[in-house]
């Protein structure tokens, strides 16, 4: 299983999972420079909680939670993945060392994202996405959701050649828990090979999402929410998927790990 682990480093008050551990950058720093010793590939950073019901920050704020954090881990040799929705803050990150811009929105919420990505040279990895957290549970509305979404991603993969942006550098997402209530996402799960079939790189994001809880019969706690985690990153990456974003890096690296040694008979 070559399936990279992004490591994820929210410097935001008000994330779901962790917001306000991470808040002050030296904690940021420590935090992720951390995840990178347990054997995270990447680190994404945010500086912008996405979490249902949250309110937007400026960029300017954006910037001010997520630049030093950006830099010192770049120049600590990380790979660095900017997680942001933001034009500017997708340069700003840029110039400051992160060689992927993570936005959720696939270039939706800011029309300018894509043609500033294309100048930087970046990679991008493009979510499903259909609103703002304040409402986006309003649009999960679906016929079929896996044709729906496929054909959603593919206009994401064409608008981001329109603004100049290689192919070969395109990430997807499937946008589990984006404008997707409970069952939607497993069966956008269910249809990851088809997703990878697309072409592009898949990413997949269900660290700790609500809809992991569900399935283990309502609120569980952290530790059981980061075991539904490893396994489902264990069927992500059997599925085909280029890396899977989480919190517990540890959790899903030996699930990884475990699961690649039955496939291969060796340790």
């Amino acid at each position: 299983m070559g399936c990279l682990v992004m490591g994820i480093v929210n410097a935001t008050p008000d994330s779901f999972s962790d917001g306000g551990r991470y808040l002050d950058p030296d904690l940021a720093v420590a935090h992720g420079l951390r995840l990178r010793e347990l054997g995270a590939d990447i680190l994404d950073i945010g500086g912008e909680s996405t979490r249902p019901g949250a309110v937007r920050v400026t960029p300017e704020i954006e910037q001010e939670r997520v630049l030093p954090v950006v830099h010192a881990l770049a120049a600590a040799g990380a790979v660095v993945s900017i997680d942001t929705m933001n034009a500017s803050t997708a340069v700003a990150a840029v110039a400051a060392g992160a060689r992927i811009v993570n936005d959720v929105s696939g270039g939706l919420a800011d029309p300018d994202l894509l043609a500033a990505v294309a100048a930087t040279g970046a990679d991008v990895a493009l979510g499903h996405w259909r609103g703002h957290s304040d409402d986006m549970y309003a649009e999960a509305q679906y016929d079929d959701i896996e044709r729906e979404v496929a054909a959603e991603l593919v206009g994401r993969v064409e608008a981001a050649a329109a603004a100049g942006i290689n192919p070969a550098r395109v990430i997807l997402d499937p946008g589990l828990g984006f404008a997707k209530r409970g069952d939607q996402n497993w069966r956008v799960l269910r249809a990851l090979p088809q997703l990878v079939g697309l072409g592009p790189r898949l990413l997949v994001g269900a660290s700790r999402k609500g809809f992991l809880a569900a399935a283990l019969g309502g609120e569980a706690s952290e530790a059981r929410r980061d075991l539904a985690t490893a396994v489902t990153s264990v069927l992500a990456a059997d599925a085909g998927a280029w890396a899977v974003r989480v919190h517990d890096v540890v959790a899903t690296r030996d699930a990884l790990t475990i699961a690649r040694a039955w496939q291969e008979g060796k340790a």
